[in-house]
């Protein structure tokens, strides 16, 4: 599908003039409530948008929290979604957009997603997550996590505004950074990859490398290149999904809290070496080289210590782990996520990079 990109800088005039030109004038906006109203909310009322907000959701959303959001969508009678921030936001929206015609007296992850044509504009508020150009939703029903998956639940048009950048706290600029690298680094080695998937993973990768230091400097000149990293990295993601970095770090996030972006980059910090170590194929050491020359190292034994690197450079290895916890860490990970990693791994092999990860994180403190 092709990218409709628009940019807050211009006071969002092609905003505005998408919505003009389609007939958009009721807006069902899904996002976090905010202390203060963003500039881009005031901006659609003066232009004399019907808004309806909805922001009764959780940061890992419920699926009965979905369920409420389709009620009030439909009681709204709105004709566009607009979805403001990060993952959780675009994984809510996403949802309501594909449930919204379906038959509400049935459980809608049973049924099917068909395309309604409801229009979804995306607007993040990380450089992280790349939710805006995927075909992916997570909620979780009954505990346990749900993918939804459908490529009629990509957003129609992507804004990025940089505004909302200016007030994200550092902490959340270092685990959503780690994210879209994360994504791009497991596009780049997954076994779904393509030409255009190495394309697009390769250029979120430049652009990190390049703007990264400024980022977290807070220099606003290039808050739109972070948010073009994760949009590159999220149309990488979007042709190959994630492998073991992302199946082994979701129960890291839900036992110790932790940002999914820093949880990704802890497993893939011991990942990455495990896999350069252990590997004999030709095929897959190419790929670890051609990663290496996308970051400028010398050789494989620096990109063996790169992400553990950052990680210290980020002052991120101050966690609190338990290694207890091992054995449900092993069991917890996803197997069909680990069938798009290029090496294969056992429970042996899993076990052996969570005591890595735990080892590290006793030894950087």
């Amino acid at each position: 599908m092709k990218d409709i990109i628009f940019k807050g800088e211009n006071n969002y005039k092609d905003l505005k003039e998408y919505l003009d030109k389609n007939n958009l004038d009721k807006l069902f906006i899904v996002t976090f409530d905010y202390t203060e109203e963003p500039k881009l909310i005031s901006f659609l009322r003066k232009a004399n948008k019907e808004i309806t907000l909805f922001g009764k959701f959780t940061p890992n959303p419920k699926y009965e929290e979905v369920v409420e959001g389709v009620k009030l969508f439909n009681k709204s009678k709105a004709n566009c979604i607009i979805a403001i921030g990060g993952g959780s936001a675009m994984d809510v929206a996403k949802c309501i957009k594909a449930y919204s015609t379906m038959d509400p007296e049935e459980n809608y992850l049973k049924q099917e997603i068909v395309d309604n044509k409801i229009p979804l504009i995306a607007v993040p508020t990380t450089a992280g997550t790349g939710s805006e150009r995927t075909r992916y939703a997570v909620i979780y029903f009954e505990g346990k996590k749900q993918s939804v998956t459908s490529n009629y639940i990509i957003p129609d048009v992507v804004l990025f505004d940089s505004n909302f950048l200016k007030t994200l706290p550092m902490f959340q600029k270092k685990a959503t950074v780690l994210d879209t690298f994360s994504h791009s680094i497991e596009s780049y080695w997954s076994v779904n990859k393509t030409e255009e998937s190495i394309k697009y993973s390769t250029k979120a990768l430049r652009i990190l490398l390049k703007n990264m230091n400024k980022y977290f400097k807070e220099d606003e000149s290039v808050y739109d290149k972070m948010l073009e990293a994760s949009f590159y990295a999220g149309k990488a993601i979007n042709i190959t999904q994630t492998t073991a970095g992302h199946a082994m770090s979701y129960k890291i996030t839900s036992l110790y809290r932790t940002p999914h972006g820093l949880a990704a980059a802890l497993v893939n910090s011991e990942l990455l070496p495990y896999m350069i170590e252990n590997t004999k194929d030709k095929d897959l050491l190419k790929t670890f080289d051609g990663l290496k020359d996308i970051l400028k190292l010398k050789d494989l034994d620096a990109l063996k210590e790169y992400i553990r690197k950052l990680l210290k450079k980020l002052d991120l290895y101050n966690i609190e782990v338990n290694r207890d916890d091992i054995d449900t860490l092993v069991d917890n990970v996803n197997p069909d996520r680990l069938k798009n990693n290029p090496f294969k791994l056992d429970k042996d092999d899993i076990r052996k990079i969570y005591n890595n990860i735990f080892d590290e994180i006793e030894r950087r403190k």
